[in-house]
């Protein structure tokens, strides 16, 4: 069978979002925690989420991993602008040092 009769959900793309983000190291957990009450429940009833973590790094120097995987950028979209998201983005986007980045993964092959 050829590329052009692979039934679609075989040749998915997806988002990736990954990266750090970088808070001040005594508003590290606070962070956290509000992005986890405000994002997770939104994600989970996003269909387009498939994957939304953020953890603690190192809490010294405030570091956050931050990996999240959508079905496309509509989906993504949707979920940035919530009233929620933008919310939680208003209070700590200007505290925070963001190195997240997106990319655009061609899942052709599970599990490779």
């Amino acid at each position: 069978m050829n590329a052009l009769n692979k039934p679609q959900d075989d040749a998915r793309t997806s988002l990736i979002i990954a990266g750090r983000v970088f808070v001040p190291a005594e508003d590290v957990e606070t962070f956290v925690a509000e992005a986890r009450a405000t994002s997770y429940p939104l994600a989970a009833a996003n269909p387009g989420n498939v994957l939304i973590s953020f953890c603690v790094e190192d809490a010294a120097t405030g570091s956050v991993t931050v990996l999240e995987q959508w079905a496309s950028q509509e989906a993504l979209d949707q979920h940035a602008t919530t009233p929620e998201i933008t919310a939680l983005l208003t209070k700590w986007g200007p505290r925070i040092r963001n190195e997240v980045r997106s990319f655009v993964a061609d899942e052709k092959t599970p599990g490779a």
